[in-house]
């Protein structure tokens, strides 16, 4: 049964060069704040979980400016990379879930694996035995149906990253607002920065999106998006697979094309009638509406609100396109920015309140192949 008492929590999402930290009594945040890292001494360590001492004193440096008393702190949240396909939800974190995080198990080298260890730790400093710590709706959410996993190759089936997170906490915000359940409504949500995830959300869970670091989906400020399969092995064969590699997690897109990954200063030199900005800006645009409509056909029409999030969504002239595009659809809501770190203090809030049940992370992927076509 839900209580009512007011829980401190402490939330934890490292990026590239800086960590966001934030203490939240309930849903109220006490303080939030950006550490900043030395970037070049991040690049002295040999792997990302390598940083965590590194990070952790900073962080603790900042949790004491703010004369934050770590036993005071009823759970502890972390970002959680590293980790295989998991359906969404509150996961605790064990002994499975920490050594995923720490080796990095979906092989993807991201700051986030940092996350669930940095609170781990501080969630041991807090009280003897340790306090509850927790990640919510980690990157490798993966609530696909089995149409969406498919391709044409036997053997090889769909993955999904996504700016899980996000997606879902502004679709559950979305809800609340409207007066009904996430678990009973059908939503389009897309987060846009600089990455683009477009997913479809049917009756509380995410039954198809892109695979935004493989390759899928709009061009994004840093990702070339999809690309028609010849055309990347004749750019494979001449450059690399590194270098192709690249182009789809963090240098392609209008990195690639303009030498920048600032939105803004795109948006701008379009404005001011910069041709090729102009072409790359307008292309990204007319891609987000395309993957929008898609997503439309998956859930069959049934579409309660298209909903958009990032910190790209503060451009009123990219949300006017995208509802001029898109609200034949269904109605378009704007919500700048990201909830990321609402979302996982929000994730802890209803475990501990007894609204949610906190799952245990196996290490089994959700999804190992159709045995039909093994």
């Amino acid at each position: 049964m839900a209580d009512d008492k007011v829980y401190r929590v402490l939330v934890i999402n490292p990026g590239s060069t800086s960590t966001k930290v934030g203490l939240f009594d309930g849903s109220e945040p006490v303080f939030t704040e950006n550490v900043q890292h030395d970037a070049a001494k991040l690049k002295t360590y040999r792997t990302i979980s390598d940083q965590m001492p590194y990070r952790r004193d900073q962080i603790l440096e900042v949790l004491g400016r703010h004369d934050v008393v770590l036993k005071t702190v009823d759970a502890f949240v972390g970002r959680g990379g590293g980790l295989l396909p998991v359906e969404g939800g509150v996961y605790e974190v064990g002994p499975v879930l920490l050594d995923h995080a720490l080796r990095g198990a979906n092989g993807v080298a991201h700051p986030a694996q940092l996350g669930s260890q940095l609170a781990h730790e501080f969630a041991l400093f807090s009280r003897p035995g340790g306090a509850p710590c927790f990640v919510v709706n980690p990157p490798d959410t993966d609530e696909l149906c089995d149409d969406a996993r498919m391709t044409g190759i036997r053997g090889v089936y769909r993955n999904v990253h996504l700016h899980a997170l996000n997606l879902k906490e502004t679709a559950i915000r979305h809800a609340a607002s409207q007066g009904r359940r996430y678990e009973d409504s059908d939503y389009i949500v897309c987060h846009i920065g600089g990455g683009i995830s477009i997913s479809a959300h049917q009756h509380g869970r995410m039954v198809d999106g892109y695979d935004i670091v493989g390759g899928e989906g709009p061009m994004t400020p840093t990702r070339c998006g999809a690309v028609p399969v010849i055309e990347a092995f004749k750019y494979l064969e001449e450059h690399g697979i590194n270098s192709t590699r690249r182009l789809c997690q963090r240098e392609g897109g209008f990195v690639d094309l303009l030498g920048t990954s600032d939105a803004r200063e795109v948006s701008e030199r379009a404005a001011a009638g910069d041709e090729a900005a102009a072409r790359a800006w307008s292309a990204m645009e007319y891609q987000i509406v395309k993957y929008v409509a898609s997503m439309a056909g998956v859930l069959h029409g049934h579409v309660d609100a298209i909903l958009l999030g990032g910190g790209m969504v503060h451009n009123q002239e990219l949300v006017d396109y995208i509802r001029e595009g898109c609200e034949w659809i269904a109605p378009v809501y704007a919500y700048p920015g990201e909830f990321e770190l609402e979302a996982m203090a929000a994730g802890a809030v209803r475990v501990l309140t007894g609204q949610e049940e906190a799952k245990e992370y196996t290490g089994v992927p959700v999804f190992s192949g159709f045995a039909c076509f093994e």
